[in-house]
């Protein structure tokens, strides 16, 4: 009776563990951020054909090969020459993808390791080939970006037909000898200031141009102003604003025709 249930208990342990491999092999769970491609073992790899993200049941002998398509970052660090000849250690970091049509593709002609085949090579390439362009201070400078939009261009011209594609190139750390950093450094202090000078002359001229042009409109609106104003025109100012003023309570004598030119006075002031 024992080694009859010792038998059913190791039957039922041999099935599960069928159940499981069969099931593991005929079965595929592709998660969200993922494509397949299959590989059916009688007519070869199906490249055209992209299986989405879900639930798949396939024949025990062929496979369906799953990429991750979500843009990834991949980190650089290089020792490049520039074109003074002195050593740069930079850190460069990239965005990057697979073509979502084109798995199939990339799965025959390069594989799942395709960042190691076929992106870092061509990064680390197009990074040794612009730098030597250019001096090291320039990395410090506005051709920063010139620089990385360079690096892209060089590195996408590489792997335009391998089935990725790059998102983006940045210039993260740049390394270099310290006496040489230094003095970078104090050129571009050096430069920063000269511009601040610029600026402050600019500012200056600026100033001296408004008032220039203000003192001008002032001299114009005075000619004009005095060439309008005659004796009589005066007399009647004058007698005008000596009416207002009598008929102040501070004034208390007022003189008709006391003045020059026969304007009134006034006198007194309580």
């Amino acid at each position: 009776m024992e080694t009859k249930q010792r038998n059913i208990v190791v039957i039922g342990f041999v099935a599960l563990l069928a159940i499981i491999i069969f099931w593991s092999s005929t079965t595929v769970n592709i998660n969200s951020g993922e494509l397949g491609v299959k590989f059916d073992r009688f007519r070869g790899l199906q490249k055209d054909k992209v299986f989405g993200q879900g639930f798949y049941i396939k024949a025990p002998w062929n496979e369906i090969f799953v990429y991750d398509v979500r843009i990834k970052e991949g980190t650089t660090n290089l020792e490049v020459l520039s074109r003074n000849g002195l050593t740069i250690k930079m850190e460069v970091s990239y965005w990057y993808k697979p073509l979502n049509d084109k798995i199939g593709y990339l799965h025959d002609e390069i594989g799942p390791m395709y960042h190691d085949k076929v992106i870092a090579p061509a990064m680390r390439s197009a990074a040794r080939e612009v730098i030597g362009k250019y001096l090291p201070e320039e990395l410090y400078s506005s051709k920063r970006e010139v620089i990385e939009d360079e690096i892209f261009q060089r590195t996408m011209a590489s792997i335009g037909n391998k089935h990725v594609i790059l998102d983006d190139v940045l210039i993260r750390d740049v390394s270099l000898p310290r006496t040489l950093q230094d003095a970078i450094e104090k050129k571009l202090k050096q430069e920063q200031s000269a511009l601040e000078y610029e600026f402050r002359l600019q500012q200056a001229e600026l100033e001296a141009q408004r008032l220039e042009i203000e003192a001008e409109g002032k001299a114009r609106a005075n000619k004009i102003v005095e060439a309008s104003l005659t004796d009589r025109i005066l007399r009647d100012k004058g007698i005008e604003a000596t009416r207002k003023l009598s008929e102040s309570p501070n004034a208390k004598v007022v003189v008709i025709g006391g003045g020059k030119d026969g304007l009134p006075i006034i006198l007194g002031n309580q």
